[in-house]
């Protein structure tokens, strides 16, 4: 996992890996990066949503977000974009879910 994902600051606590993305209407939404993984010359993220109202957190359905980063306008940037191709999103569900099963309960769809 990249360093910059998740962290322990020099209190012990957990200090996690925030970013904001902005959907096609302008409306934020800001998420956890739990891990990174590169794959067939991608890079991917597994994302989970970050709320204020604790309420919110307990109605969503707890799944991870998944998202490719491709390159920005700017070089130096990345842009993140949901992976259109279903074999693809299945294959790098399934390295997320075998690197991340030590943290949450992910249940295998039969």
């Amino acid at each position: 996992m990249d360093e910059k994902i998740a962290s322990v600051n020099d209190n012990g606590e957990y200090d996690p890996y925030i970013i904001s993305l902005s959907d096609e209407d302008g409306t934020e939404y800001e998420f956890e990066v739990l891990d990174d993984v590169d794959y067939n010359g991608a890079r991917y993220l597994a994302l989970l949503p970050v709320y204020d109202d604790p309420g919110e957190m307990l109605r969503d359905s707890g799944e991870l977000v998944i998202l490719k980063a491709v390159p920005g306008e700017d070089p130096t940037d990345e842009e993140y974009e949901e992976i259109p191709d279903d074999a693809e999103y299945e294959d790098v569900a399934a390295l997320f879910a075998d690197r991340l099963q030590d943290l949450f309960e992910i249940e295998e769809d039969d």
